[in-house]
């Protein structure tokens, strides 16, 4: 039976990357996808890992139906064989539903990939209801590591050295950008709760109130 899964986890775990292996294999067995993604930081209408690969997608808008979108392939004679979805989180609602109707309705798989919390700590409104709706929910393997060494579990917006926690949801960046511009960075539980990143613990290091003290 086709399913809805959802692939969720950190920033810089390998979403994208597994989300382009599945293509990959299945077009090696002749198999055809719609690829639909959201604010890709490669661009508009591009599905993208760290790794390097890229390759052509369709931009779901906030007023784009995804179920309307793939009966009209199929309608005009276009090959679906499954359906993928990067960066899941940025998808209305509403969407998700739509995805579900795919499954439900055209008998197609849908693997919908994206992080489950903002900067904040707070579901994506599209992560929430995938949770709700989804056939099967994998917390992504690869492990996304906080500067200390421990498991990331949190996904921190930064502007220079210091983490935020105010301002919109949504606000396109990515994972060791200019530290001068919106940035994220994966923390544990523990520094995302104190707000220390990797660049604020470094320059406590080097803090002159840290330094062992020597005496004459």
């Amino acid at each position: 039976m086709s399913e809805l899964a959802f692939f969720s986890g950190t920033m810089d775990c390998g979403k994208s990357t597994l989300a382009l292996q599945i293509v990959h294999n299945r077009s090696a067995r002749g198999l055809q996808s719609v690829i639909f993604t959201r604010d890709d930081r490669a661009g508009e209408g591009k599905l993208s890992s760290r790794l390097g690969l890229v390759t052509e997608a369709v931009e779901a808008a906030p007023d784009l139906d995804l179920y309307g979108y793939v009966v009209d392939l199929i309608t005009r004679g276009g090959k679906v064989d499954y359906v993928i979805v990067d960066e899941a989180q940025f998808l209305r609602p509403e969407q998700i539903d739509q995805l579900a109707r795919v499954v439900d309705d055209l008998d197609l798989d849908v693997f919908a990939f994206g992080i489950t919390t903002d900067f904040r700590t707070k579901l994506f409104p599209g992560s929430q209801r995938l949770i709700e709706l989804a056939d099967r929910v994998e917390t992504l393997q690869v492990e996304a590591m906080c500067w200390c060494g421990a498991r990331a579990t949190h996904n921190a917006r930064t502007v220079g050295a210091e983490m935020i926690v105010e301002g919109e949801q949504v606000v396109v960046g990515d994972v060791g950008t200019d530290v001068e511009i919106v940035g994220y960075e994966v923390l544990c539980r523990r520094h995302h709760r104190k707000r220390m990143t990797s660049a604020s613990a470094r320059a406590a290091a080097l803090s002159p109130d840290v330094l062992p003290v020597t005496t004459a």
